[in-house]
């Protein structure tokens, strides 16, 4: 999935904060609920308006960027 599917930030959108591409949830809402031990399908049934696929791909983005951040 292409980045600009999963998440951006616009200065009229929550002050610009990160959000979930069509919703107006903080990607900062996922890694607290991860971080929290709840599970991805929790966070999912907390914010409806956020798909799988988006969740899953903010996933991967942040795990690439730790990944490649060793390399550079």
């Amino acid at each position: 999935m292409p980045t600009p599917n999963v998440i951006h930030s616009h200065p009229d959108i929550l002050s610009g904060t990160p959000v979930f591409v069509g919703t107006r949830v903080p990607a900062q809402s996922l890694f607290d609920y991860l971080e929290a031990g709840d599970t991805l399908d929790e966070f999912l049934r907390q914010f409806p308006s956020v798909s799988r696929d988006q969740a899953v791909a903010a996933l991967e983005l942040a795990k690439e960027s730790v990944l490649t951040q060793g390399q550079a």
